[in-house]
C-alpha cells in the first residue's frame, strides 16, 4: 500500500499510513455523504405552480365547500337580530385568518419532516432530536444519513438541551407524546369518515329547492350513490384524481367568489364593517351563552385545515401557500361576505342560505358545480388519511395494510385499499343513519378542534427542541391559538349527545387498536433484545449442532438491529442446516421520510469473516416504498459485494490513536461501512453493549489517498463475489419468524386480554409478513416460536 508521511489531525489524532482524517461521532453533520437538498429547495417554479394547481383539487375541497352549511349550522334556530350577522361574519373571517392561514399555512407547514406533514410527521421529527421512541433501535449510524438533518446542539442552547434531557429521561413524557400522536391520527381518520357524508349531503340537498317532493331519505340515498363512485376512483391515485378535480374546484371558487361579490354589491356593502373585531364582542354581549353554543357552527368554516398539513407529502409548502393565499382565501371570504349581505335582507332564508342567495339563471349550473365540489371535498381527508396511516404503520403504530404508491413522480401519493373500503363503508352508514347535516356537523367539529389542539402542543415541543425560537414568540403562539381552539372545542362538546359522540367513539377504537399493536410491538422487541445471540453464542451453537451448509442464499428476517434474533438458534435446534450464504436482514424505518438508495444498507460480519454469514440493516424512511422481493434481493447482494470488496481493501491498515494505542481494522468484530470517500468504522461491541441501551462507538476516516491492493487480495475478492453470485442463482429462501406472542405466566388480567386476545385478533386479521414484503410464497420458510412477554 502506498504510504504518506505522518500527519497531525486538528484535534490531535496522529495518522499513520494512508491519510485518514479522524472525526468524533458527535460531529454528525460533518459526516453527511450525500448532497441531497431539502424537498422544497429542489423544486423549480414550474413544478411548484403545477403542484399548486393540483393541490386545489385535493386539499381544498373540504374547506372550500364549507359555505354550503356554515350559516345554517350557526343559526340553527333562526336569526333573532340581523346585527348578529356582523359578529358571526367577523368570527368567521378572523378564524380563517388566524387558524388556517397564519397558524397552518405560514407556521405549521414549516414544521414538516423533510417535506412530509401530519401528526406522525411531527412525532418522527421530534424522535430524531430526542429519543422519545419506545423502541430502542436507535443506532449512531442513523445520524449519518444525509436527510437525517440533525443540528448540533451548542452550549448556549440550554433550553433545547434541557427539553431533550427531560423528554428522554421521562417514560411518562414518551408515552404522552406517543398517545397524543395516536389520538391526532385517530381524529384525522374520523374526520376522513365524516367529511364525505356532510359535504355530499349538504350539496345534494339543494335539489329540494327545485324538487320539493324529494324526501330527506331519498336525498340520503342519492348521496350514498355518489359516495360509492367517489371511493371507487381512489385506486387511480391522487395524481390522476388531482388533475381531474382541480379544474372543477377552481371553477367552484370562481363561482362562489363571483356570487359573493354580486350579493355584496346588490344587498348590503355595509357588512364589510365585520372586519372590525368589535362586533365579535358585541355579539357575545348580546347573546351570551347562545353565542358560545353557536361557535360549534362557525368552526365549520375551517374544517379540512389539517388536510393541508397531512397532505403535504403529496405537494410542498410553496404550492400550498400560493394556492391558499391567491385562490382559496379570497374566494371563500367573498362567499361568506356575500351570504351575510343577502341574509341582512332575507334573514328567513338562513337555513338554506347558499342556494337561496344564488341568482336565478345561475342556479342549475351552480348546483352542478356544488355537487361536484362536495364530492371532491372528501378527497382532502381521504388523501390525508392514506398518508397518515402509511406513516404510522412504518413507525410500528398501525397493523400491516397494503400500501400502493400511485405516482412514479411523487412517492408521497399512496392508496390503501383496505382503509379505503372501511372509510367508504362507514361514510355510507353515517349518511343513511343521520340523513341530515346538523348532527354530523356536531361530530365534525370535535375532530377538527381536537387535531388542532394536539398540533399546537406538538408544535410547542418543536419550537423549544428543534427551532429553538425565543420564548417570547412561543408564549403568544400558545396563548392565542390555544385559547381559540379551547373555546371552540368547549362549544362542540356541549353537543356531545347530538352527534358529538361519534368521532369520540371512532377515535377511541382506533387509539385502542394502535395502542395495543404498538405496545406488543415494543414488548416483542425487548424480548428479542433480552434473548439476543452474540457472536460467541453463534460459534458455540454451530459447533454443538454440527451445522452443515446447503446451497443457495438465505435471508432471515428479524426486527433486531443489534445481535441475532432467538429465532435462529430455534431453527438450528430443529434443522441443523444453513445456506452457503446467510444474511440476517432487518428492515428498519428511520424517523425521516426518505433514505437515499446509496445509504440504504449497513453490513457487518457475523461469527467470523470466513463464515459467509452477514447482518444487514436495510434502512427506509417512513414514506419510502419497499421494493419487491426480487428487486430487494438484487440490491442487497450488490451492496454485500461492495462491502466485501471494501472490507478487503482496508484489511491490514493500522491506525494509531492519540494515546498511541493501535486499533486494527482487520479485527473480525469491527464493523464499518463506506460511502464515497468516507469509511465509517464501528468499534467492536462488548457483551454488555449489545443490549441496545448504549450507542456503538463510531469513528469515521476520510480517505484522501488510495492504497494498492495485492494480487492475493484482488483474487480473494473476485472469488468471494463469484461465489455469492453463484449461490444467488441457485435460489433465495426467505426465512420468517412465525412468532406467537403470549403474556408470560403471572401477568395481570388486563395484560393477558391485551396480548393473548386483542393483539392476536389484530395479527390474524391483518396482512402477514410475506405479503407485506411481497415475498413469493414458494420461497418462504416460516419458523414457529412462542414469545412470552
Amino acid at each position: 500500500m502506498a504510504l504518506e508521511t505522518d500527519k497531525q489531525d486538528p484535534r490531535g489524532t496522529k495518522i499513520v499510513g494512508a491519510i485518514l482524517k479522524r472525526h468524533d461521532s458527535l460531529y454528525g453533520d460533518a459526516e453527511k455523504v450525500s448532497s441531497a437538498l431539502h424537498n422544497v429547495s429542489q423544486d423549480n417554479w414550474f413544478r411548484t405552480l403545477r403542484l399548486a394547481f393540483q393541490c386545489i383539487g385535493v386539499i381544498y375541497g373540504d374547506i372550500g365547500t364549507s359555505p354550503l352549511y356554515v350559516y345554517s349550522s350557526t343559526f340553527s334556530s333562526g336569526i333573532s337580530n340581523v346585527d348578529d350577522l356582523y359578529g358571526v361574519l367577523s368570527i368567521i373571517l378572523y378564524s380563517i385568518i388566524l387558524l388556517p392561514m397564519i397558524k397552518y399555512v405560514f407556521i405549521v407547514l414549516y414544521a414538516n419532516d423533510n417535506g412530509d406533514g401530519g401528526t406522525f410527521a411531527l412525532y418522527s421529527l421530534i424522535s430524531r432530536y430526542a429519543k422519545v421512541s419506545l423502541i430502542p433501535n436507535q443506532q449512531a449510524e442513523d445520524a449519518m444519513v444525509s436527510s437525517y438533518g440533525l443540528d448540533i446542539v451548542s452550549a448556549p442552547m440550554r433550553r433545547a438541551q434541557w427539553m431533550k434531557k427531560s423528554l428522554e429521561s421521562s417514560k411518562l413524557a414518551k408515552v404522552a407524546i406517543f398517545l397524543l400522536s395516536v389520538l391526532g391520527t385517530s381524529m384525522v381518520i374520523s374526520d376522513g369518515v365524516l367529511t364525505p357524508a356532510i359535504s355530499v349531503l349538504s350539496a345534494v340537498s339543494g335539489l329540494q329547492e327545485k324538487a320539493p317532493q324529494l324526501k330527506q331519505g331519498q336525498i340520503a340515498w342519492i348521496s350514498v350513490g355518489i359516495l360509492v363512485v367517489l371511493f371507487s376512483v381512489q385506486r387511480f391515485g391522487t395524481d390522476k384524481v388531482g388533475y381531474s378535480f382541480a379544474p372543477i374546484i377552481l371553477l367552484w371558487f370562481l363561482c362562489i367568489g363571483g356570487i359573493g361579490f354580486y350579493n355584496l354589491i346588490k344587498y348590503d356593502v355595509g357588512v364589510l364593517r365585520a372586519f372590525y373585531p368589535k362586533y365579535i364582542v358585541d355579539y357575545f354581549k348580546r347573546n351570551g351563552n347562545d353565542a358560545w353554543i353557536s361557535l360549534g357552527g362557525t368552526l365549520l368554516c375551517f374544517t379540512g385545515t389539517e388536510a393541508m398539513f397531512a397532505d403535504l407529502g403529496h405537494f410542498n409548502v410553496r404550492a400550498v401557500q400560493l394556492s391558499f393565499s391567491f385562490v382559496l382565501f379570497p374566494a371563500v371570504c367573498l362567499a361568506y361576505i356575500g351570504q351575510a349581505a343577502f341574509l341582512r335582507k332575507h334573514p328567513e332564508h338562513v337555513l338554506d342560505t347558499f342556494y337561496k342567495s344564488i341568482p336565478g339563471p345561475l342556479f342549475w349550473p351552480t348546483l352542478i358545480v356544488a355537487v361536484s365540489a362536495a364530492i371532491i371535498a372528501s378527497q382532502a381527508m381521504i388523501s390525508g388519511t392514506f398518508s397518515i396511516i402509511q406513516q404510522s404503520q412504518t413507525l410500528g403504530c398501525f397493523p400491516r395494510v397494503k400500501v400502493l404508491h400511485t405516482s412514479k413522480l411523487y412517492e408521497g401519493q399512496v392508496y390503501i385499499p383496505e382503509v379505503n373500503f372501511v372509510i367508504g363503508l362507514l361514510c355510507v352508514l353515517i349518511t343513511l343513519g343521520f340523513q341530515t347535516t346538523n348532527d354530523i356537523g356536531n361530530a365534525y367539529g370535535i375532530c377538527v378542534t381536537a387535531v388542532m389542539i394536539i398540533t399546537t402542543i406538538l408544535m410547542v415541543i418543536v419550537m423549544l427542541l428543534i427551532w429553538r425560537v425565543s420564548i417570547w414568540l412561543i408564549i403568544p403562539f400558545c396563548l392565542v391559538f390555544g385559547f381559540i381552539e379551547l373555546v371552540y372545542i368547549s362549544s362542540v362538546l356541549y353537543k356531545f349527545k347530538e352527534g358529538g359522540y361519534l368521532p369520540i367513539v371512532v377515535a377511541t377504537l382506533l387509539v385502542i387498536m394502535m395502542g395495543v399493536w404498538h405496545y406488543v410491538h415494543v414488548k416483542k422487541y425487548w424480548y428479542e433484545l433480552e434473548h439476543i445471540v452474540t457472536n460467541e453464542d453463534m460459534r458455540q451453537l454451530i459447533q454443538t449442532h454440527d451445522v452443515k451448509r446447503i446451497s443457495g442464499v438465505g435471508f432471515l428476517y428479524t426486527e433486531l438491529v443489534q445481535g441475532i434474533s432467538p429465532i435462529f438458534p430455534h431453527l438450528i435446534e430443529k434443522i441443523p442446516f444453513v445456506h452457503s450464504v446467510l444474511i440476517f436482514v432487518s428492515i428498519k424505518h428511520l424517523p425521516i421520510p426518505h433514505v437515499e438508495v446509496s445509504e440504504r444498507f449497513l453490513f457487518r460480519n457475523v461469527e467470523s469473516k470466513t463464515s459467509r454469514m452477514f447482518r444487514c440493516v436495510a434502512r427506509y424512511g417512513y414514506s419510502d416504498k419497499l421494493e419487491g422481493a426480487k428487486e430487494f434481493a438484487a440490491s442487497l447482494i450488490e451492496g454485500l459485494q461492495s462491502y466485501i470488496e471494501e472490507g478487503h481493501f482496508i484489511t491490514g491498515m493500522q491506525i494509531q490513536e492519540t494515546e498511541d494505542q493501535t486499533t486494527s481494522i482487520a479485527d473480525s468484530n469491527t464493523r464499518y461501512h463506506k460511502a464515497g470517500s468516507t469509511v465509517y468504522i464501528e468499534e467492536a461491541l462488548t457483551a454488555s453493549e449489545t443490549t441496545g441501551l448504549t450507542h456503538p462507538r463510531i469513528s469515521s476516516y476520510s480517505a484522501q489517498s488510495s492504497g494498492t491492493i495485492s494480487e492475493e487480495q484482488s483474487r480473494t475478492i473476485a472469488e468471494e463475489k463469484q461465489f455469492i453470485q453463484r449461490e444467488l442463482q441457485k435460489g433465495v429462501v426467505y426465512i420468517l419468524g412465525e412468532t406467537e406472542i403470549k403474556a408470560r405466566p403471572g401477568s395481570s388480567f388486563v395484560k393477558k386480554v391485551v396480548v393473548n386476545y386483542m393483539y392476536s385478533f389484530l395479527r390474524k386479521n391483518f396482512r402477514q409478513g410475506e405479503k407485506a414484503f411481497a415475498i413469493p410464497r414458494q420461497q418462504v420458510l416460516k419458523v414457529g416460536m412462542v414469545y412470552e412477554i
